[in-house]
C-alpha cells in the first residue's frame, strides 16, 4: 500500500482569503435607497452640503467641509455601502479632527439624524429607515478615521467594519 502524495515543498501555502465588506446587491437595496432618498436622503444630504459650504469658508475648515461633502453623498444613498474604521491612521489626529468637527457642525448634523430617525419611526414602514438614521447619527458625531466602501468589495488593509446600514 502506498501513501498519498504529499504537497510539494516548492509550492507556497494558499493565501488567506481577503475579507470583504458585509452586505449584498439586489433590487431591495435599490428600493430601500429610493425610499430613503425621498423621505430622508435629500434633506440630510442638503444639510450636509450646506454645512460643508459654511466650513469651507476658511482655509482651516476646508478638510472638514470635504468630509461633510463625502458624508452628504453617503447620506443620499447609504444602503449597499459600509463605513470602516481605519486603524492605520493616526488616532490622535482623528480624535482632534473629530473634536473640531463636533464643535463646528457635527453635533447639529447628529441631532438632525436623531430627529429624522424619530420622524421616520412614526410609521411601521419607516422604522428600519429610522434605525438607519440613528446609526448615521453616530457617524455624524465622529467621521474622521473612517472610510466608506461598497458592500461586497474587499476591505482595505487595517480596517474594521464600523457601520453597515
Amino acid at each position: 500500500m502506498t501513501s498519498p502524495p504529499s504537497a510539494s515543498p516548492d509550492l507556497p501555502p494558499p493565501a488567506a482569503p481577503q475579507p470583504v465588506a458585509p452586505g449584498g446587491t439586489g433590487p431591495l437595496r435599490v428600493i430601500g435607497n429610493v425610499i430613503w432618498l425621498v423621505f430622508a436622503g435629500v434633506w440630510m444630504a442638503t444639510l450636509y452640503f450646506v454645512v460643508g459650504l459654511i466650513q469651507c469658508v476658511t482655509i482651516i475648515g476646508i478638510p472638514f467641509g470635504l468630509q461633510s461633502f463625502k458624508l452628504a453623498v453617503y447620506a443620499l444613498w447609504p444602503f449597499g455601502r459600509v463605513v470602516v474604521q481605519r486603524t492605520d491612521r493616526d488616532p490622535g489626529l482623528s480624535c482632534l479632527g473629530n473634536i473640531v468637527w463636533l464643535l463646528f457642525g457635527g453635533l447639529e448634523l447628529a441631532l438632525a439624524h436623531v430627529v429624522t430617525g424619530l420622524l421616520l419611526c412614526v410609521t411601521i414602514i419607516g422604522i428600519p429607515f429610522g434605525i438607519a438614521s440613528f446609526k448615521l447619527a453616530g457617524l455624524a458625531l465622529m467621521p474622521f478615521g473612517k472610510t466608506i466602501v461598497n458592500a461586497g468589495a474587499p476591505l482595505p488593509p487595517n480596517t474594521t467594519v464600523f457601520l453597515s446600514v
